[in-house]
Order: C-alpha cells, then structure tokens, then sequence
C-alpha cells in the first residue's frame, strides 16, 4: 500500500540533451533507529526508509539501499542525463511497510 509520506523533489526547471541533470528528494520520515527510548524509558521500535528507487520512461535510474545511519528526513542528491522530457517516479518503501510515491516531470529541450 503507497501511504501519503510526503516528499520533496528539487530539479531544474529546463534541461539541456545530454547535459546531467541534479535531481534532489527529500522524503519526511522519522528514520527511527532503535535505540531511542520513549518517555516511559521503552524503545522506540526501529523505523527506516530502506529502499529508495527512481524510474523514468520505466527504466530504473537510481537505487539506494539506506539504513538506521541515514538522519531523520533522508535527502538524498544524484545526476543522470536525459535525451528526453519524461516522468521521474520515486518509490520507496521503510521497516514496518509503509510505501510512498512521488512523481515529478523532466523537461528537456535543446
């Protein structure tokens, strides 16, 4: 189930052929590593973004497998060149099962 995690994708407004293109996600999420207690004194179970993926035109560009060493609200950066406009598809999935999507458009042009 892709549940409502928000996310925050950053990339150029215009793209040239051939020319990499930075592309930013910030994804709102606790990343809870397991060995923060509650105010009781109990553990707060651990909670991470494991697997974050990207797909454009249904070919994946991107892949990052992440761990409890990752900061709250993971940001994660990487370039890829583009010939064409398309649909970037974000994907990613955390310990407990929760999935959450982002889509943004890549605009290429000479």
């Amino acid at each position: 189930m892709v549940t409502a995690m928000l996310a925050r994708v950053t990339i150029p407004a215009k793209n040239t052929p051939g020319v990499p293109v930075p592309v930013r996600i910030i994804i709102l999420h606790p990343m809870e590593t397991g060995y923060r207690f509650d105010t009781n004194g109990r553990t707060i179970a651990k909670n991470v973004i494991h697997t974050l993926t990207c797909t454009f035109h249904g070919e994946q560009i991107f892949r990052a497998e992440m761990g409890s060493g990752v900061a709250a609200n993971p940001s994660v950066e990487f370039y890829f060149v583009a010939d064409k406009s398309g649909e970037l598809v974000f994907d990613w999935a955390d310990d407990v099962g929760q999935r959450g999507r982002h889509r943004a458009m890549l605009n290429v042009s000479a």
